[in-house]
């Protein structure tokens, strides 16, 4: 979706993946290989004016062996403190940016007595994997025998994102503040609302703490902050990523410039563009069916695709498998109770499975 838009404004575009014929190649030239494989990091540091990245699985080592630091952005000094994801919090509560009671645990014994709790894994936690909810002690059978850290369990009231840019001379905007709602099986964003409902007070508040956090990173980018609200009435950041972020997909169809072209004109050095939300909207993932592995088949295809204000995006993925990201839709609409008829009459129809039963 970055190189869509980066291909609107004459950009040539190169996509570093290990996939051959990744749904990026779709859009742009393609370098098959790993993120971490440093021959191929020294060849696109060759071809690229700008780099950027999409995940945060990367050997900031062997980036900074092969590629000119100066060309990156987001900065991979903040792609080190947000990769642990207990440092991460350490430097936020730090810099004065309300965070949730966390704390480094060594062993699991040690988690006993803090429960309830919620366990993290300090890397490659992503999408809910990594996280283990401890509300008493049999849970504790289940707990992450990595090197983790634990949060109090919040009593959330509602959990919400904000994408905020920020160019390299420090101009910042964000976007409107959302709700996110979860697929409690897969622990991945079912989907979001646009607006979000929250008083204005606490949008105000959800505003100022995302804007802080990255301005305390001084950060150049796009970056997706999630933050809890909690039935006391606090608002604490949870996480940050350092990228366009699922939270900001909505974008696309509901503001004046989505976030995807937000990246590209902070790239490219090109003056920010209006983060004004035009129209309401709802954003929902598409995911893999449970059961289900393989060539993807779109059921119901046609059914979703007659409703007016309904926007599919098919990232292309070749293989699906249960609670896979194989797309994402967007629903836009004046009157937001018609907008989530229309998101039940779409989870009622559109289902993603493969040619293979599991």
């Amino acid at each position: 979706m970055t190189a869509q838009e980066a291909r609107k404004l004459g950009f040539n575009v190169i996509v570093l993946d290990p996939l051959e014929e990744c749904p990026a190649s779709m859009v742009a030239n393609q370098i098959v290989g790993s993120v971490n494989d440093p021959e191929k990091l020294h060849i696109l540091n060759k071809k690229c004016d700008v780099i950027t990245y999409e995940i945060e699985q990367i050997d900031t080592k062997t980036l900074k062996e092969n590629v000119d630091m100066e060309k990156v952005f987001p900065q991979i000094e903040i792609l080190e403190i947000i990769q642990d994801k207990y440092n991460q919090k350490e430097f936020f509560y730090r810099k004065g940016i309300p965070v949730p009671f966390f704390k480094e645990v060594e062993s699991i014994e040690e988690i006993r007595e803090y429960i309830p709790v919620v366990q993290k894994v300090k890397f490659g936690g992503y999408d809910g994997r990594g996280v283990v909810i401890i509300q008493k002690e049999e849970d504790l059978k289940d707990a992450i025998d990595k090197p983790s850290y634990i949060e109090e369990l919040v009593d959330i009231e509602k959990e919400i994102a904000i994408i905020v840019v920020r160019d390299i001379n420090g101009n910042i905007k964000s976007y409107p503040v959302v709700d996110m709602v979860f697929n409690p099986n897969g622990n991945l964003l079912d989907f979001l609302i646009a607006p979000s409902d929250l008083e204005e007070k606490y949008i105000k508040e959800a505003e100022d703490i995302a804007k802080s956090a990255i301005e305390v990173l001084d950060g150049v980018g796009v970056f997706g902050v999630e933050l809890f609200l909690d039935k006391k009435g606090r608002i604490l950041l949870n996480e940050v990523a350092p990228r366009p972020h699922n939270s900001g997909h909505y974008t696309i169809e509901a503001c004046e410039t989505s976030q995807f072209e937000q990246h590209v004109r902070i790239a490219s050095n090109l003056p920010l563009g209006s983060s004004y939300q035009m129209i309401p909207a709802i954003t929902m993932n598409i995911l893999g069916e449970e059961g289900y592995k393989g060539n993807p088949i779109y059921e119901g295809l046609d059914d979703v695709m007659k409703i007016e204000g309904v926007y599919i995006h098919i990232y292309g993925k070749k293989k699906t498998f249960p609670f896979r990201k194989m797309g994402h839709i967007t629903i836009i609409d004046n009157d937001k109770q018609k907008a989530l008829e229309k998101v039940k009459f779409v989870k009622q129809k559109l289902k993603v499975k493969g040619e293979q039963k599991i």
